[in-house]
C-alpha cells in the first residue's frame, strides 16, 4: 500500500516555522539560521521529508543540473576530470548529467540537443566541440556553455584549457637539450584543438632550434592506432631517436610496440614523451616525461567561470589557458650517453 506523500507543510507544521523556511533550507545558498535549519531538518528526519526537486525546479526555472559531454573516456585524464568536476558542482549545490559522444560533430550535436531537453542550467564539453550553431541555439536559450580542455574560435563560447602550445614547445626544447636532432611526432584526433595547438607549438620549439619534423603519424587518440603509427614510425632504418606523443595515453601504447615488439630500449634507442601527466605515467613500467596538465586548476576554473555565467547571463565570455609543467622522468633524459654511462649514472642517484 503506497504511502502518501510527506509535504513542506506538515514539516513546517512539527518544526513550528514557516513554509518559506522550510524552502530556505533545503535551497543550496539559501539564507536561514543554524536555530531554523537543526529545527526543520529534524522534523524532516522524523516525518521522512525529501524536498521535490522537479517542483522547484518548475517554480524557480532552475533544475541545478550541469550536462556534460565528455569522449575518449580510455584516456586516464577524463575519469578523473570528471570526478573532480562533479564533486566541485556538487559542493555549489549542483549535479551533472553526463552523456558520452564520439569526436564526430554530427554526433555531438545530437547529443547536446537530448540534453537540453533536460533544462539544464549550463553546459560543460569536456573533449569535444560543437557547431556555432548550435552554440547559437544554447546562448539564445540563456544556457552558458564551457568547453574543457578543448577550444574553438566562437566568442559566445567559454573555454578553459591547459596551455598546450606552451607544453609542446617544453617538450621541443627538452629534446633539443637532449642532443637529439631526428624527432618524430605522433598527433592526435586532427580537429582537436589541443592536437593542433600541442603540435604547434612542438614545431616552433623546433624551429627555434632550427629544426623541423623528421617523421610525422596520426594515433587519433586510440591506443590502437597510436600502436600502428609507432610501427610504421619506427620500422624505417632512418627511425627518429626521440618522439612526442600527443597524450600519455596514445604514449602507453607508443611504448609498449617499441618495447614489445621491435625490441627498442627507451631511452637509450629511443626517447618518448607524452601530455597530460595521468597516474600511470609515474608507474616504474613507464616512468613517462611528460607535461602535466593542471587539472585541479582546470576543474576550479571551470565551475567558477560555469557558476559565473549562470548568476549573470550578460557576463562576457572568458578564455583561460593554465600554465602547466613539464615532468622528466627516466623515458628521457638530460643529456646524451651510452647505456654504460646512464646506468652508472642511476646506481650513483640511488
Amino acid at each position: 500500500m503506497a504511502t502518501e506523500r510527506v509535504t513542506s507543510i506538515q514539516v513546517a507544521r512539527l518544526a513550528g516555522v514557516s513554509q518559506s523556511a522550510v524552502s530556505r533550507v533545503f535551497t543550496p545558498g539559501a539564507s536561514v539560521s543554524e536555530r531554523t535549519r537543526a529545527k526543520v531538518q529534524s522534523a524532516a528526519a522524523q516525518l521522512g521529508y525529501r524536498p521535490n526537486v522537479l517542483a522547484r525546479a518548475m517554480i524557480t526555472g532552475k533544475t541545478r543540473i550541469i550536462g556534460l559531454v565528455v569522449a575518449y573516456l580510455d584516456n586516464y585524464f577524463y575519469p578523473d576530470a570528471i570526478e573532480r568536476l562533479s564533486v566541485a558542482l556538487q559542493e555549489q549545490g549542483y549535479h551533472i548529467l553526463v552523456f558520452m559522444a564520439t569526436p564526430t560533430v554530427g554526433d555531438v550535436q545530437t547529443i547536446v540537443q537530448d540534453i537540453l531537453d533536460y533544462q539544464v542550467d549550463g553546459l560543460i564539453l569536456a573533449s569535444v566541440s560543437m557547431s556555432s550553431g548550435l552554440a547559437a541555439r544554447c546562448d539564445e536559450a540563456g544556457i552558458p556553455v564551457v568547453l574543457f580542455n578543448r577550444d574553438q574560435d566562437d566568442p559566445r563560447l567559454c573555454a578553459v584549457t591547459t596551455d598546450n602550445h606552451a607544453g609542446g614547445r617544453a617538450v621541443a626544447a627538452h629534446f633539443v637539450e637532449c642532443g637529439h636532432r631526428r624527432i618524430g611526432y605522433i598527433a592526435g584526433f586532427e580537429n582537436a584543438s589541443t592536437q593542433r595547438d600541442r603540435e604547434r607549438g612542438f614545431r616552433d620549439g623546433l624551429a627555434a632550434a632550427g629544426l623541423e619534423l623528421a617523421a610525422r603519424e596520426v594515433g587519433d587518440f586510440a591506443r590502437d592506432k597510436a600502436r600502428t603509427a609507432a610501427l610504421a614510425m619506427f620500422s624505417d632504418t632512418a627511425r627518429p631517436d626521440a618522439v612526442f606523443v600527443c597524450t600519455d595515453q596514445m604514449a602507453f601504447a607508443v611504448m609498449d610496440a617499441l618495447r614489445s615488439e621491435l625490441g627498442l630500449r627507451i631511452p637509450d634507442d629511443v626517447a618518448v614523451a607524452g601530455f597530460d601527466d595521468v597516474p600511470i605515467a609515474g608507474w616504474p613500467a613507464y616512468d613517462l616525461t611528460t607535461f602535466r596538465q593542471p587539472i585541479r586548476r582546470m576543474v576550479a576554473q571551470t565551475v567558477e567561470t560555469l557558476l559565473a555565467r549562470i548568476a549573470e547571463k550578460e557576463a562576457p565570455p572568458r578564455r583561460i589557458r593554465i600554465p602547466g609543467e613539464l615532468i622528466v622522468r627516466s623515458s628521457t633524459r638530460a643529456e646524451r650517453r651510452d647505456a654504460n654511462d646512464t646506468h652508472m649514472a642511476r646506481e650513483e642517484s640511488r
